[in-house]
């Protein structure tokens, strides 16, 4: 049975389109992919749904329910949707949800074929990790390439060394889409590994990223302003903790240095976050 079922009319109206994806969970530190491409898909239309009975471990990843007055009322279930809008000139499609539990494979294997249905001319993946980067520089990026000169920008690829860690759905599709023959690539932010929940500014990045990627603008709307908020508040807490002063002002002499991560510097700050989300999970559990 087929893990995804196509609009052909609206397909039909595609020109080269390029896909942009994310998925919520591992590699979205501070939901900045996920927003991201959130902002890209506003207006889109689903373009293809997918079977989510198959992609989904409910019990890994249970569906909300909603009570009201003491009556169930609505279950709304975690799903996979790849919507297209058109920006400028250029369609785009954009694939994101919760990242799968299941089937990575397969997915792989059948999103190949619907891009080579629909004339798929590249895929883009975003992400986020945790670094040790301060909140008070502007957010890297690192890029990951099929073959060397597909980043645009002034995004370098990264990190310098091998780097081994748990792999993630993003990229065994983007390793897939390449070995397909389908020039694919990636955007990654580093997000401040001390920073607890969303992180707009790493959204604006991944966005600029993007629309610099496909030369479309970037729908950034309010984020440059949620991303000021959050600065304020970061330097508030920091200002009131001599430790934590100490930390992000060593974070920023690195920053100056331009220096690259190491391979063995974000296996670290990947453990350390990993740790933490950890911790979260016991707390709720």
């Amino acid at each position: 049975m087929a893990l995804y079922r196509l609009d052909s009319s609206l397909a039909a109206e595609l020109v080269a389109p390029s896909i942009v994806a994310a998925f919520d969970g591992w590699v979205d530190a501070g939901s900045a992919a996920t927003a991201a491409v959130e902002r890209l898909a506003a207006s889109g239309r689903t373009v293809a749904t997918f079977d989510n009975e198959q992609l989904y471990d409910y019990r890994s990843r249970r569906p909300t329910l909603d009570i009201v007055d003491g009556r169930l009322t609505e279950l709304d279930w975690p799903e996979l949707t790849l919507r297209v809008t058109t920006i400028g000139d250029r369609d785009v499609l954009v694939l994101t949800g919760p990242e799968p539990d299941d089937r990575w494979r397969t997915l792989a294997s059948e999103l190949v074929e619907l891009g080579g249905r629909i004339g798929v001319a590249e895929w883009i993946s975003l992400g986020a990790i945790p670094a040790a980067v301060p909140h008070t520089r502007p957010v890297p990026v690192l890029g990951t390439e099929a073959r060397p000169g597909l980043l645009k920008g002034n995004i370098r690829p990264g990190p310098i060394g091998r780097l081994r860690v748990p792999a993630a759905t993003i990229s065994v599709l983007e390793m897939a889409f390449a070995a397909s023959g389908i020039p694919a690539v990636g955007y990654f932010a580093q997000v401040p590994h001390y920073v607890n929940g969303p992180y707009p500014a790493a959204s604006v990045e991944l966005l600029e990223a993007v629309a610099g990627h496909l030369s479309i603008p970037a729908p950034l709307g309010d984020l440059p302003e949620e991303a000021r908020q959050i600065r304020t508040r970061l330097d508030a807490a920091t200002a009131l903790d001599e430790v934590a002063r100490t930390y992000v002002e060593r974070l920023e002499g690195m920053a100056d240095e331009e220096r690259l991560p190491s391979g063995d510097d974000l296996i670290a700050d990947i453990e350390k976050y990993l740790r933490e989300r950890g911790n979260e999970g016991s707390q709720r559990s």
